[in-house]
């Protein structure tokens, strides 16, 4: 008998699965409503006297990153786990993954996650910088969508059961 993977790990893959397809909602709802706004380097400038609006940038960098955490520190690994990998460090489980086609790129998820500190601070001190890096967040949010979506298509492929309640 062969196994497709290790049942031991499917709970919790699937609960990890669950929890970043909600994430993937809040942030998708951000980016959606953020981005649907007139976004240039004099709206940007203006951030600091529109506190409404810095909210809703707050919001999207705050749900970009526990989206980024929930994947690169969950969900992948879990995910290795369950097919019997055990890559030891996160740049480990980053070349799993793009070895393993759920993630296309490495680098651009390395990339993404540089972009962290400048959503959080740069707006505040270099506006050029904040527009480009939210620009750029905006364009990695899809690659965080395909990688969920990967790993779910290869857990129906696997046939591992829904977490249970």
């Amino acid at each position: 008998m062969t196994l497709a993977y290790l049942p031991e790990y499917a709970q919790q893959v699937r609960v990890s699965e669950a929890l970043a397809r909600k994430e993937a909602e809040h942030l998708r709802y951000s980016l959606d409503t953020l981005f649907a706004l007139p976004i240039s380097l004099t709206w940007v400038r203006n951030l600091a006297q529109e506190p409404a609006l810095a909210e809703k940038v707050e919001a999207f960098a705050s749900r970009f990153s526990r989206l980024q955490d929930q994947l690169g520190e969950k969900l992948l690994p879990r995910y290795a786990a369950l097919v019997g990998e055990s890559p030891k460090t996160f740049l480990d489980t980053l070349a799993f993954a793009e070895k393993a086609e759920l993630l296309s790129n490495a680098d651009a998820f390395i990339a993404a996650r540089r972009l962290r500190n400048a959503l959080v601070h740069e707006y505040m001190q270099d506006a050029e910088i904040f527009l480009e890096s939210l620009l750029a967040a905006r364009e990695a949010c899809a690659l965080f969508f395909t990688v969920i979506d990967k790993v779910s298509s290869e857990l129906r492929r696997l046939d591992v059961p829904p977490a249970s309640s």
